[in-house]
């Protein structure tokens, strides 16, 4: 038994190319529409797949038919010759089940045939799971032009196509055909605030005190950060908060985190290597949140990264409840976030926060480096007031603002 299939733009074309290879005693097995999947899938037509069986004897006779019909065409014709063997002249492709096994076949003929019904069903049965797959996509055209819309304005608020195409994936495998605007939105909204999940913020252990580390790249607002936490740490919670700051390298650090620690009236201890921070805990032994300020320099600098690792290694977890953040300015290049959090790979737990929010309206790129690194959210600053330009990530707003643009 011979078994192909064909595909063809619509039924008609894929039927009459049936017709015209294996000849009208063919039988028609599946015919199915097919479409494409992904972005990509909303920019091409379906297509058609048909799969077609014809027995071997009536395949060799076919072609037997054809060589004869050829033989017999007078060149000198012109087009009545060539009319005589135009398939649109073949007698109508019929419809029909496999012919049966026939019992006075011999042995070997009829194993031959059972393997081939068997190899025959066992490919049908793939073909009908994967149009029970293909199904899920049969999406209307107006809900396809949904998807584009969405899919460009998350393109427009700088989401990476990967994410947006993984986002218009997902939807596209979970909504109705018959779904509206609306409805397709709401699903987006959805699935953005699942992968951007719950924000988390500072906690306290009863048993320990809390030793909080800022790490991130020069002018990203660690310092005002830190400024604008602990006030919340001391004045809101009640807490005794103290500082230590390890950014040596710029003068500025130093006296700027000093300022802060006198308006809010908080002791301050400066080291300049990692085996100084034991002195500087015991002189800050009766505070309960301890802010420590790493160095800012280029995420570039194998130096700087040294220094941070032997800075961590000398923190002792069983003594502090430690938490890690990395701050990023919202505002910088996708390929550079890229190229910073690839040099803090070797730390581990720490949560992102996001600064200069104020200064960007696209928030593409939060969503891009929470997906990339699987790190939780936490703070997001806009602005330079201390302690009120800071609040918790707000996902729900944040997705708003992907799907609508313009301020959050």
């Amino acid at each position: 038994m011979i078994v192909k299939k064909y595909s063809a733009p619509t039924e008609t074309e894929a039927v009459l190319t049936v017709k015209k290879e294996l000849g009208s005693d063919a039988v028609i097995l599946n015919v199915k529409k097919i479409k494409h999947r992904g972005i990509i899938g909303l920019f091409k037509k379906p297509y058609v797949e048909v799969m077609a069986a014809l027995e071997e004897k009536d395949f060799v006779a076919n072609v037997n038919d054809r060589n004869k019909a050829s033989k017999s065409i007078d060149l000198r014709a012109g087009d009545e010759a060539k009319e005589r063997v135009n398939t649109s002249t073949l007698p109508p492709l019929s419809y029909r089940p496999v012919n049966p096994v026939p019992q006075t076949m011999p042995g070997n003929a009829i194993e031959e045939k059972l393997d081939s019904i068997h190899g025959l069903l066992k490919e049908q049965m793939e073909s009908e799971k994967k149009e029970i797959i293909d199904k899920r996509t049969d999406v209307s055209s107006n809900n396809l032009k949904y998807l584009k819309l969405i899919y460009n304005k998350l393109i427009d608020n700088e989401l990476d196509e990967r994410y947006a195409n993984q986002l218009i994936d997902e939807v596209q495998d979970s909504i109705k055909s018959d779904n509206t605007l609306d409805g397709i939105i709401s699903a987006v909204y959805q699935k953005i605030i699942l992968k951007l999940d719950e924000p988390q913020q500072i906690t306290y252990d009863k048993n320990r005190p809390k030793l909080i580390v800022f790490m991130g790249p020069t002018g990203v607002g660690k310092t005002t950060t830190i400024a604008k936490l602990a006030s919340a740490c001391k004045l809101t919670d009640g807490k005794n908060v103290g500082f230590i700051t390890a950014d040596t390298y710029r003068i500025a650090a130093v006296e700027q985190l000093n300022t802060y620690a006198g308006i809010l009236d908080v002791p301050v201890q400066v080291i300049y290597e990692a085996g100084e921070l034991d002195k500087a805990f015991a002189a800050l032994s009766n505070c309960d949140v301890i802010f420590l300020d790493t160095a800012g320099r280029s995420h570039k600098d194998d130096t700087q990264r040294k220094d941070l690792r032997d800075i961590l290694s000398h923190i002792d977890s069983n003594r502090f409840d430690v938490e890690k953040y990395l701050c990023l300015s919202a505002t910088t290049k996708y390929k550079d976030l890229c190229s910073i959090v690839k040099a803090y790979s070797d730390v581990t737990d720490y949560k992102l926060l996001f600064t200069k929010l104020d200064e960007t309206l696209c928030y593409g790129n939060i969503y891009n480096i929470k997906c990339l690194t699987g790190a939780k959210l936490s703070y997001a600053t806009h602005g330079q007031a201390v302690p009120e330009d800071i609040e918790v990530v707000n996902v729900q707003k944040m997705a708003k603002q992907l799907l609508g643009g313009g301020e959050g």
